[in-house]
């Protein structure tokens, strides 16, 4: 977590020092505050024995769900989306602490009502719910990226438990009846225009297609070694937008270049196998089914954000995990890393 952290720190303040007009030459400060908070909350959490969190599960499942139907009523817009909740001085995402209240109350459920049984499809209709209702919330907000992290979390998780084929099958006829009525009748046209220049980005290469095609410029003007550190000509003169966020990984590859890409991604793989062994190696189902839903939170982050900046996704709001700006996911990340921490701590000290 803190070399990837590194990376990002340094990565956002090579592609920001350029941006004083903006004032976006301290967002890497602010950054390193986020991240230490992070720690702070992950250490705490670290503490506290896996029983416990077993035991209020359900609360924060239903805290987060709370919190996402408080931007419904009241929350701010920006961007043309109510995705942000401003209380005072704290400005949240609760979209982003949604994933884990999501985690927390799925392993709670496998394992209270089917600890050992594969499940049919009956089986899935109370997590289908505990899943559906926070993914309408958010995409209604809307964040159809957000909505998609959730129900790719969801299928992780039950995959993990285990489904009968004959509820895989139904599942993927669903998916795909589901996923034509909401191309047809549920997205906005904007988001039908993000697969449109998924498809062909130079249909309208100065609008909706802007940001993929200098997005794939800035990847492959970095080569095999990259341009070098804040050498970022996408960040330095502007054209890539939210290069800070959704796009640090295209200024990433335009300044390290093939390798320095793949020692980053490495490194998420590293992180991804060191919590699948955890997974693997604890006793207790609802510690194993946790961790796994953790582990997705990451890995959906990871590979959709690296994937559509290379052009093999649309483009969606998706940051990439503790190297895009961002307090919420920071802060989500962090929560994440200390509940798997305590896990593995239960293994020697709660037992």
């Amino acid at each position: 977590m803190s070399a990837i952290f590194l990376v990002g720190v340094l990565n956002l303040y090579s592609s920001t020092h350029a941006d004083t007009h903006d004032g976006l030459d301290a967002l890497y400060k602010s950054q390193i505050v986020w991240f230490l908070l992070s720690v702070t909350v992950a250490i705490a959490i670290s503490f506290i024995n896996p029983k416990t969190i077993e035991r209020f599960a359900y609360f924060g499942y239903i805290g987060t769900l709370f919190l996402v139907l408080l931007v419904l009523l009241m929350g701010k817009v920006g961007m043309g989306a109510q995705r942000w909740l401003v209380i005072g001085p704290i400005r949240m995402q609760p979209s982003e602490f949604m994933k884990l209240g999501l985690v927390l109350a799925l392993a709670r459920y496998f394992t209270k009502v089917y600890p050992e049984k594969q499940l049919g499809f009956k089986d899935l209709i109370i997590p289908g719910l505990i899943m559906g209702i926070p993914t309408v919330m958010v995409v209604v907000q809307p964040d159809l990226g957000t909505g998609l992290l959730l129900l790719f979390i969801f299928c992780m998780m039950i995959f993990y438990k285990r489904l009968k084929w004959k509820t895989i099958m139904t599942l993927g006829v669903i998916g795909l009846v589901s996923g034509v009525l909401m191309y047809n009748f549920g997205l906005r046209e904007y988001q039908k225009k993000r697969i449109h220049t998924f498809i062909d980005p130079y249909e309208d290469a100065k609008g909706s297609g802007y940001n993929a095609i200098q997005s794939e410029i800035a990847i492959g003007s970095g080569r095999l070694f990259g341009k070098g550190f804040k050498n970022s000509s996408q960040a330095s003169l502007n054209y890539l937008p939210e290069n800070h966020t959704d796009f640090v990984f295209a200024i990433f590859n335009e300044e390290h270049g093939f390798f320095g890409s793949v020692f980053l991604i490495i490194l998420y793989l590293v992180f991804f196998m060191r919590l699948i062994w955890l997974a693997s190696s604890v006793q207790r189902f609802f510690d194993s089914v946790l961790i796994i839903g953790i582990m997705s939170i990451f890995f959906w982050h990871s590979f959709i954000n690296m994937a559509m900046v290379s052009g093999l996704l649309p483009i969606v709001g998706i940051p990439l995990p503790l190297m895009s700006y961002g307090g919420s996911s920071m802060l989500t990340f962090g929560v994440g890393v200390g509940i798997a921490t305590s896990v593995s701590n239960s293994r020697n000290f709660f037992n």
